[in-house]
């Protein structure tokens, strides 16, 4: 088996096959001719994974999956030189579907709820991280959970990451989220209606958002919060410090996929011992980047290098 020493390990629990396209414009009823699809993988811990390896940083793949569609993603991650682990499941592995409206440029993300999955295929994944995790640099658990999988799961994944000396990356939403934050994380990224969700407040001014955040640190549920605000930036906390950077002025092709990229600029960014206003840099810039590309492409290496360097962190 392929070393995964100082590796980034994705987990992604609901990976997919996106597939992206565009037409003239969205109406009910009508049959809506469509232009070329473009496919790629999709699913957190898979876009986090890609962006990693992209800049160079070592990044692998963990994932259950099943059917056409999941050994297609298997293929599909090897050929862009990933180490990609697909543990087997009987059911088959989801697509979802992006459309472009390009009369008002709107888009529309069909995104299906996945395979059920049992015990013994969800447990699977929990042995593999527990089984690799003294090589590991990260573990990096994104995106939603699917049906069959309990909510306390990445809770158990936080628990063990703990107990085994491994810095978990958290980046869900709902009550997966909140059980993973009382079991305590190393980072977690919200973005602004994912904590109002955790805390129940409505959050309206930048010095209540900033006060959710803050709390999370301060009451030991993660030990840096990287907390996005789309187009106002994003703010990064921990115990040492606090910053705020503001969006870089880009054209938008495609929203899909700029969360991840932030996740997976940072993850690289913090492989390389770089200190954390530098790594929060290195996200906003990724970020920005994914803004760029149209479709599921993510963030691409040279759009990342060139929009670093405009990225203003401040001392928040």
């Amino acid at each position: 088996m392929t070393s995964l020493a100082g590796t980034a390990l994705c987990l992604t629990m609901n990976p997919s096959v996106d597939v992206s396209t565009h037409t003239d414009r969205v109406v009910p009823a009508d049959k809506l001719r469509c232009g070329p699809a473009q496919r790629d993988a999709g699913g957190g811990g898979l876009n986090v994974a890609r962006v990693v390896h992209r800049l160079g940083g070592r990044g692998s793949a963990l994932f259950p999956a099943g059917g056409a569609a999941g050994q297609w993603l298997t293929q599909h991650l090897e050929q862009a030189g990933l180490f990609a682990h697909a543990l087997p499941i009987a059911q088959d592995t989801r697509e979802n579907f992006t459309v472009q409206a390009q009369d008002t440029g709107a888009e529309y993300r069909f995104v299906l709820p996945g395979p059920t999955l049992t015990e013994d295929e969800w447990q699977a994944n929990l042995d593999a991280v527990d089984q690799w995790s003294s090589e590991l640099s990260f573990v990096v658990a994104s995106g939603s959970l699917p049906p069959g999988v309990p909510a306390d799961f990445y809770a158990r994944l936080a628990r063990a990451a703990r107990q085994r000396g491994v810095r978990l990356v958290l980046d869900s939403s709902g009550p997966a989220l909140a059980a993973a934050l009382q079991a305590g994380v190393f980072l977690v990224k919200p973005n602004l209606r994912e904590l109002r969700e955790l805390t129940g407040l409505p959050l309206a001014t930048a010095v209540e958002w900033r006060a959710a955040a803050q709390a999370l640190v301060d009451h030991g549920q993660a030990d840096v919060v990287a907390l996005t605000l789309g187009d106002r930036g994003a703010l990064l906390l921990s115990r040492d410090g606090a910053w705020q950077a503001e969006a870089l002025p880009v054209e938008v092709a495609s929203s899909v996929g700029a969360g991840d990229s932030f996740v997976g600029a940072l993850v690289w960014s913090l492989q390389q011992g770089d200190p954390l206003p530098q790594a929060f840099s290195w996200a906003m810039a990724a970020g920005s980047a994914a803004l760029l590309t149209p479709g599921t492409g993510l963030c691409q290496p040279q759009d990342v290098r060139r929009l670093q360097p405009l990225v203003q962190v401040i001392a928040a």
